[in-house]
């Protein structure tokens, strides 16, 4: 699984920097993303799964911080088409 540490970044900063990690990698690759709480937490997600991916877990890691959280991103086929 690959790891990005994002604790450092802020919204939308947190996205651009996932989504081209998740670019380099093949449909059903796992992305585990190290986040801080609050916007980034809220948005990441839910951008993520707006964009076709999914989202295996979310869950606190207190080794990494006091307000670090985990999430693991698992890439989907392809973004979704917006076409209605």
């Amino acid at each position: 699984m690959n790891l990005l540490d994002i604790r450092a970044y802020v919204c939308p900063m947190t996205w651009v920097k996932a989504k081209i990690a998740l670019d380099g990698l093949a449909p059903g690759d796992s992305l585990e993303v190290l986040l801080r709480d609050g916007e980034p937490l809220e948005n990441l997600p839910r951008t993520a799964e707006e964009e076709g991916h999914s989202v295996a877990l979310r869950e606190r890691a207190p080794e990494a911080g006091a307000d670090a959280w985990r999430v693991v991103l698992v890439k989907g086929a392809g973004e979704i088409s917006k076409e209605t």
